[in-house]
């Protein structure tokens, strides 16, 4: 099982709507998804349609040690893709873990009961630094970080998300490696000529700091993807031709190339799918 944390301290990036579409495209593309909705404002829990709801969720799992599946584990109306609903509504999460021992490490320590049932796991994070977004980044095989092409926001990247994993690294002492941070530039408006230059200029920023990869994909400012949340559908499923006129790819194009970049090792499953298609195509 790969385990993703989407991650930034800045919130309004794009978090929830980049793990809501990665999710939907994978399970789409035969791979069994698991999302944990770790953010107190629980907007990826409401994103998709459940056709079974669990009396649980990330709180009996984080507080408790819940690993009773039936318990924890909602089912949206999308073939393989799961979701552990945050319920935390009183953000004690935070507290609790702050002063338990294995507070940043917990989610780390409970993932085995979850890896024989699941080949991916995205995590969905709170905007703001915190334990929990400590200890979603220790879980983790890869940090994907989005940010949207402004100065203000590649500051906060830098004071924020950077320092985050700067200050995780001590772990290495306990064997933890901290994973690999990759930067998804988020709703690039591509008929404004100052934002395609704030866009190179990010990726000039970024390219040459150790650690992170700035990905090649980059995820256009077009209104399929508020639309898609609007119908409770990854996006993939609602654009999945280019409009008349439009210079950038559809969206279907768009998250079938990012998932390819994220997951070489899925590339075929990836590459199988069809546009317009809602069918599994096996793992």
């Amino acid at each position: 099982m790969q385990v993703v944390s989407i991650i930034s301290t800045k919130g309004g990036v794009g978090k929830t709507t980049t793990a809501a579409n990665l999710g939907g495209i994978a399970a789409d593309a035969g791979l069994r998804v698991l999302l944990l909705d770790l953010d107190v404002q629980p907007t990826l829990s409401s994103y998709f349609t459940l056709h079974s709801h669990a009396p649980g969720g990330i709180y009996e799992l984080l507080a408790f040690n819940e690993q009773d599946h039936a318990r924890l584990i909602s089912h949206t109306v999308i073939d393989g893709l799961d979701l552990i609903l945050s319920n935390d509504d009183k953000g004690q999460l935070n507290t609790l873990l702050l002063h338990a021992p294995d507070g940043r490490l917990r989610l780390r320590n409970l993932l085995p009961a979850f890896r024989p049932h699941y080949d991916l796991l995205l995590i969905d994070t709170q905007g703001a630094r915190s334990v929990l977004l400590e200890m979603a980044v220790l879980a983790s095989d890869l940090a994907l970080s989005p940010v949207t092409p402004e100065i203000l926001a590649a500051r906060e990247f830098r004071r924020g998300t950077l320092q985050l994993m700067q200050d995780i690294a001590p772990y290495r002492r306990l064997g933890i490696e901290p994973p690999p941070l990759q930067l998804l530039i988020n709703r690039v408006h591509p008929v404004s000529a100052n934002a395609r230059l704030i866009q190179h200029a990010l990726h000039d920023l970024f390219a040459t700091e150790p650690g992170i990869v700035v990905l090649d994909t980059r995820i256009p400012a077009v209104e399929a993807y508020p639309r898609a949340s609007t119908q409770a559908q990854p996006v993939h499923r609602v654009e999945y031709r280019r409009p008349k006129g439009r210079v950038t790819p559809a969206a279907f194009d768009t998250m079938r190339t990012l998932a390819c970049e994220l997951f070489p090792a899925w590339e075929s499953a990836f590459n199988q799918l069809r546009a317009g298609a809602h069918r599994r195509v096996g793992r």
